[in-house]
């Protein structure tokens, strides 16, 4: 069963660590089986009130495989980098297409 977070990046604390953790974050994905399906770009509220204005799209074959990737130590290793940065992220499962 596919697994996707969904992450929104709000205010960013310091924005040239959060510049090397993007630059970083793609690499322990994969580690993990997983990816960028988005990563930014525009958005369009077609109903509600939510507005992201960072928002990203990671896909893992299972939910497991997202688990283990945050709990890993290479992810941890760069969560410092986004300290004062605020980030909403979600795990979503279920069927694919």
């Amino acid at each position: 069963m596919t697994a996707l977070l969904i992450g929104n990046v709000g205010v960013i604390g310091d924005e040239r660590q959060m510049a090397e953790y993007r630059a970083k974050v793609l690499q322990t994905l994969r580690l993990y089986g997983g990816g960028f399906m988005i990563r930014g770009g525009e958005s369009e509220a077609l109903e509600g009130d939510w507005h992201p204005e960072h928002l990203s799209v990671m896909e893992f074959p299972k939910a497991a495989d997202a688990r283990r990737w945050y709990d890993s130590p290479e992810y941890r290793a760069i969560v410092p980098l986004r300290a004062g940065t605020h980030m909403d992220l979600i795990l979503v499962e279920g069927e694919g297409a």
